[in-house]
């Protein structure tokens, strides 16, 4: 069993019943303070006895080897529940000479992707969590990080149990899953990872409160700027943006998840930045060499080979760098890339073959044009109040 600090455990228990009653202590990289726009947790969602233990789980940084991170160090509410680190492409580990091969995802609206499934009316691969669909449910996801070496670390699902039944929460879980319910490791890791699961289905990550939504209901105005920048995010003629980022209610009314959850190869060059091709051969025996093959490997198919998930733009002014190598740090660089990748002097692909040529390279966007979808994006920040701007 881990020997931990009688002084930290305390201050873990003051911590996390502020974490139950509203609002959560900024992780590292973040502000002392949620900064204008961001995205915040608050006592304004009620929560269920699971969702508030998977709350606890998931802001809970002694569920690492060594302890010191937690799921909302790389999702943080006040970076869109994403990594508030943005000046790495990657997110770091709990030991700090380490390092993920990917940019992190929001947890964000993440309860809404389906499973990976092929779509055989469409012939194209559709849903799954992760930039390369591998994890099918929330809880699937939830179980990696703690047991991934460049992440929480930890060796087992027993190193994770054992601190949670010295956690102040035990008695919470046991009331949620049953006495006992963390005597065996395996099944208290899959606990675990229900519970945290149950919270990231919650409104808590779900708002639908930007300032786009707002617009939908008919409760504010976009400015001249974001009218032109939703319009060309439309357009088929121009940006075509919606296409895969689909900005359009649902059938039935429910809100646009500015995703249609496919996958696709950009053509994104790799980024030079990443500090994961610079880790012992242990995590990355292919070194500066090593390439991305995304969708490929899990669905057996080289052809897929560089295709990554759509993701959802809910939130994407609080979540850079974007790619899925962090390679790009604004907005508008992804856009210039999508708008001129084939006619002007950008890195090549990191995997060269089947990059889609047909809706993006070319768009013949203008700078003003190009910042207008940039107005238009920042209106999908989650938090916006009317009259606050």
């Amino acid at each position: 069993m881990r020997q931990v600090c009688p002084f930290f455990r305390v201050s873990l228990s003051v911590l996390l019943f502020v974490v139950v009653l509203g609002g959560c202590q900024a992780s590292e990289g973040d502000s002392d303070a949620p900064v204008a726009g961001s995205t915040t947790v608050d006592s304004v969602v009620a929560l269920s006895a699971k969702e508030a233990l998977g709350k606890l789980l998931f802001f809970d940084p002694m569920l690492s080897t060594p302890p010191g991170q937690a799921c909302s160090h790389c999702h943080s509410p006040t970076a869109g529940f994403g990594d508030p680190n943005q000046q790495l492409p990657v997110s770091r580990g709990v030991h700090p000479d380490r390092y993920g091969n990917r940019n992190d995802m929001t947890a964000a609206y993440a309860a809404h992707i389906p499973p990976l499934a092929f779509d055989e009316e469409e012939g194209l691969w559709v849903g799954g969590l992760f930039w390369d669909g591998r994890a099918a449910s929330l809880a699937e996801q939830a179980k990696g990080p703690p047991l991934n070496p460049l992440e929480m670390a930890n060796p087992d699902a027993e190193a994770v149990v054992a601190a949670i039944r010295e956690a102040p929460y035990r008695g919470q879980f046991e009331e949620v899953y049953g006495e006992g319910a963390l005597d065996d490791a395996d099944q208290g890791y899959e606990y675990m990872a229900d519970a945290i699961a149950a919270y990231e289905m919650t409104d808590e990550l779900n708002p639908f409160d930007s300032k786009y939504d707002l617009y939908l209901a008919g409760e504010v105005e976009l400015t001249p700027d974001e009218l032109a920048g939703l319009a060309l995010f439309e357009s088929e003629e121009k940006g075509n943006c919606s296409a895969c980022h689909i900005s359009a209610p649902g059938p039935d009314g429910s809100p646009p998840l500015f995703t249609d959850f496919t996958y696709d190869n950009l053509g994104t060059p790799k980024n030079p930045e990443n500090p994961f091709y610079f880790l012992p051969a242990e995590f990355n025996p292919d070194g500066v060499d090593y390439v991305d093959l995304g969708l490929g490997p899990v669905v057996g198919d080289p052809e897929l080979n560089g295709f990554f998930r759509v993701p959802t733009l809910r939130n994407i002014a609080l979540t850079p760098p974007y790619m899925h190598n962090g390679v790009f740090h604004t907005l508008y660089q992804v856009v210039s890339f999508y708008n001129s990748r084939d006619v002007a002097p950008w890195p090549g692909p990191e995997v060269p073959t089947n990059v889609n040529r047909d809706e993006l390279g070319d768009l013949g966007l203008t700078p003003e044009e190009m910042e207008s979808i940039v107005a238009f994006m920042n209106t999908l920040t989650d938090g916006y109040e009317a009259g606050g701007g």
